[in-house]
């Protein structure tokens, strides 16, 4: 089968939005992903699955700390400027949460501590500890088919 099948496959699974950020050297950086998931409740781990092309990586290899925002349904523009998508944003503030920077009003603002990297295919997956969390209550926004998409009211 080729790529696109298979990518359009994948997107046929209704996703969160998250925004994965990490700090190196008094910078911070970040991307959107989709491919991320809760592993384990006790001890409590998560996964994020970061493709070897893309700059994060070795932010996340180097500082060995990074954080999941859970993007809620008005933070579609946080996740189009982390994806690359929108070229003239202002500057991203972020706050920090057990010293690892997060995105302010995400619906979850997860801090993470890297345990374990696999190597599988083009993609690095971070087996990770989390060490902080905050919620709040509001939406989240959804990814499903190539389109951003928000949760209709029954």
């Amino acid at each position: 089968m080729d790529d696109r099948h298979f990518r359009n496959a994948m997107g046929k699974f209704a996703t969160g939005i998250t925004v994965v950020a990490a700090e190196v050297d008094g910078n911070v950086h970040g991307m959107t992903a989709n491919a991320f998931m809760s592993v384990s409740l006790n001890p409590k781990l998560v996964v994020v699955s970061i493709a070897e092309k893309a700059h994060i990586l070795e932010k996340i290899r180097k500082s060995r700390t990074f954080s999941v925002n859970i993007l809620s349904a008005d933070q579609q523009e946080m996740s189009m400027i982390f994806a690359g998508q929108v070229k003239d944003h202002q500057e991203v503030v972020f706050e920090r949460l057990n010293g690892v920077p997060v995105l302010p009003n995400a619906l979850a603002q997860i801090a993470c501590e890297v345990t374990n990297a696999y190597v599988e295919g083009d993609h690095t997956l971070f087996i990770s500890k989390v060490t902080d969390i905050q919620m709040k209550d509001s939406d989240p926004l959804i990814y499903y088919s190539g389109n951003y998409r928000r949760l209709a009211e029954e």
